[in-house]
């Protein structure tokens, strides 16, 4: 094997260990960095939801509650969790690039039966009542790929009660509109439900797998111009002057006369082996005219 291909093969093991190092810690930063972006966006949706259900608790609802149809027909814009639902539907219908983003107060016993919590909230709430975790951070799967979500807590105050204690002490409003059979029998600090934001991470994922790709296209382009740039550099200042020293030490060695010496540039390593052999060269000439003068 010749030097020049020994040497691209310890460059080629050097740097695919290097590249292989590099691919993995850039494709696990860009996971990670994909997974705090989409979980800034699910916070941020909480936030706002929060927002929504604030203002309606302390502006909107006791406007509404002084509008004498509310003592004969229930409205539902009173409540805190359903502006914030509401609000955050619209937001989905309106842009179909949030379908699949879902946010969700639902609870084991509801008043209205579409607030249920389905298997996979069921589950989320069930956590939350057995641990007492103030917050739930997780991914599940989903048809369309992995989803990120958080979950708080809904723990029932006096305030709720009200509404959710014992149906006799219900609004009538409410009962007309939804009956006394569900929603009922709710107790302070009981955590009957969980406030949910679920985001895709596809897009997310997607735009990290294609900056990983750049990134290897990148990294194997700038290591074959570095291999081919090496190359050069050690063809040109290393084989093509040890050539020039072989080729001149083999006619020597053969016999011949009057070879020229090598020239000297720099003062490098090559260059001394050179001016050594020329020393060597001019010693030997000396030498063998000497044995033929006697």
């Amino acid at each position: 094997m010749k030097l020049l291909a020994k040497f691209n093969l310890i460059l080629l093991v050097i740097f695919a260990a290097g590249g292989l190092l590099i691919s993995h810690l850039a494709y696990s930063f860009l996971i990670r960095n994909a997974r705090r972006e989409v979980l800034e966006q699910a916070r941020l949706m909480l936030a706002s939801a929060q927002s929504v259900r604030d203002y309606t608790a302390s502006d909107l609802s006791p406007l509404l509650q002084q509008n004498p149809r509310h003592r004969v027909h229930f409205l539902s814009e009173t409540i805190p969790f359903y502006a914030a639902t509401t609000t955050f539907n619209n937001l989905r219908k309106d842009n179909p690039k949030y379908a699949d983003y879902i946010y969700r107060e639902t609870t084991l016993n509801p008043t209205n039966l579409e607030d249920r919590a389905s298997d996979w909230e069921a589950d989320i709430i069930n956590e939350l009542r057995n641990h007492g975790e103030p917050q739930i951070t997780s991914q599940r799967s989903t048809p369309s790929g992995q989803s990120l979500y958080i979950a708080n807590p809904i723990k029932v105050s006096p305030d709720c009660l009200e509404c959710h204690g014992v149906p006799s002490a219900a609004p009538r409003a409410m009962l007309a509109v939804y009956g006394s059979t569900n929603g009922f029998g709710w107790k302070n600090n009981e955590i009957v439900g969980a406030q949910i934001v679920s985001v895709p991470m596809t897009v997310a994922i997607d735009i990290a797998n294609r900056a990983y790709h750049q990134l290897l296209l990148y990294l194997i382009l700038t290591l074959v111009v570095a291999i081919l740039a090496l190359d050069a550099g050690v063809y040109l200042f290393v084989i093509r002057p040890l050539k020039i020293v072989s080729t001149t030490a083999d006619r020597v060695s053969r016999g011949e006369k009057n070879v020229p010496p090598i020239k000297v540039h720099g003062k490098d390593e090559i260059a001394t082996v050179a001016s050594s052999f020329n020393r060597m060269q001019l010693s030997l000439a000396k030498a063998l005219k000497m044995f033929e003068e006697e």
